[in-house]
């Protein structure tokens, strides 16, 4: 690997970790303001509000301008967002505001993989970006769960600036001051990420030309007959996951009568499986094998509906270890196969916009879905055995789709798969 990408690797994990911190936080935010549980429901599709509303053009902004420098403008919109919850501002609101930073990161963490590596070490790169994000995730829900416990809490309170009054005065304000300064360490690295050599593609002057760029890449990446599987497969995996953090939280309190801190750890425990699954799909996998993980998504459905008759964490800890395991394994090669198919049709920032248009849609649609049913009281038992059933549904119409094209254009399949194989076709 370049020694950029190991840059690029350490910005992600420390944004990525106070990405998942945050949203361990603000959930105990609104728990101690005593809002409804729907609120705390709702910071899953808030989250994915700007990555659909801003799609066409988050990815022509990344493509405009050295991809460093984006991920540093929107880690500084993040650390915004931290900072309006500390101002009072309403935890949703302000959480939305992260939610914006993170659209605008992903597409330049993302595009700048295709734009240094070949594609013989994309699925690797993939990989190890998944498996260090994931490691950020069960890190970043177990610091979000440790700094709102009691014991560190204590001490973060009692620090004392001289001449300075904070305005920190419960755990949560003070877990969000830590994590403004995780984000600007972030932003720091973000800095030190070289130039890839690749010409800037300019937005146009009207920004509203975008929405038909737009939309054609939105109609080829569909059009593609590996892209189109490729997408459907990571729009589904992203919409389903996005989602099962928040459920493992409720069904870990259902269930188990753990707290929120508690909890967290077991989100971490998924994230565990999670990364190590990660790792050795990109070990064991190459790109022209992508679509041989299908049928591990139909697993996972199943196994989260198996989710309902564990009440024991001896038993539950192992087998969330294998849930995440198969995501992992499914989804790195799945998501390196979409980048190449979308680097070769429309560039890297623009691809990725499509991919996490699609993906956070289907987070926010499914989240709005789950907030309505926790308002209208539906427990998490019900609401995780239909996330299995969607799951395990949707991964065998993908399935029964790409057989399809195998039999009706085998030649542009095999055409498509020459063109992954190889690094001199790249692009």
């Amino acid at each position: 690997m370049k020694r950029g990408f190991y840059t690029i690797m350490t910005a992600q994990f420390f944004s990525s970790l106070a990405d998942n911190a945050l949203f361990v936080v603000a959930i105990e935010l609104l728990r101690t303001q005593g809002a409804p549980n729907w609120q705390a429901a709702a910071l899953v599709p808030l989250f994915a509000l700007f990555y659909v509303a801003l799609a066409p053009f988050v990815g022509a902004f990344a493509d405009a301008r050295p991809k460093g420098q984006v991920m540093f403008i929107s880690n500084a919109i993040k650390v915004v967002g931290c900072l309006m919850m500390l101002w009072g501002v309403h935890p949703l609101l302000a959480y939305t505001l992260v939610g914006l930073g993170a659209a605008a990161y992903s597409p330049a963490k993302y595009g700048i993989l295709t734009e240094l590596l070949p594609p013989s070490q994309l699925v690797k790169a993939n990989g190890w970006i998944e498996g260090l994000t994931i490691a950020s995730i069960i890190l970043g829900v177990l610091l979000g769960g440790q700094l709102i416990a009691p014991y560190l809490s204590h001490h973060l309170l009692a620090l004392d600036l001289p001449f300075m009054h904070t305005g920190v005065n419960t755990a949560p304000e003070a877990a969000i001051a830590v994590l403004v300064v995780v984000y600007a360490l972030a932003a720091w690295f973000n800095t030190r990420i070289p130039l890839t050599g690749v010409t800037p593609r300019p937005m146009p002057t009207n920004p509203l030309a975008l929405l038909p760029d737009f939309w054609r890449c939105n109609q080829r990446l569909w059009r593609d007959r590996l892209g189109q599987i490729s997408l459907a497969t990571t729009t589904l995996f992203w919409g389903v996951s996005g989602n099962l953090r928040y459920i493992v939280l409720a069904w870990a309190g259902a269930a188990l009568g753990y707290s929120t801190s508690q909890a967290s750890a077991l989100v971490g425990v998924v994230a565990v499986g999670t990364a190590v699954g990660a790792v050795v799909a990109s070990m064991r996998m190459r790109l022209d094998q992508a679509t041989r993980v299908m049928p591990l998504g139909i697993a996972m459905g199943i196994l989260v509906i198996a989710m309902n008759f564990i009440d024991n964490v001896w038993v539950a800890a192992p087998f969330l270890v294998l849930l995440g395991g198969l995501g992992g394994f499914l989804v790195v090669p799945m998501n390196a196969l979409l980048q190449h198919r979308g680097h070769n049709l429309m560039g890297a920032g623009r691809s990725i916009a499509v991919q996490n248009f699609n993906e956070q849609a289907c987070i926010l649609g499914l989240g709005a879905l789950y907030s309505f049913s926790t308002a209208a009281g539906v427990s998490a038992f019900v609401a995780i055995t239909l996330f299995g059933l969607v799951v395990a549904g949707f991964m065998a119409l993908i399935a029964l789709w790409h057989r399809h094209n195998e039999r009706a254009h085998p030649h542009e399949l095999e055409r498509l798969l020459e063109i992954a194989r190889r690094d001199d076709l790249h692009g």
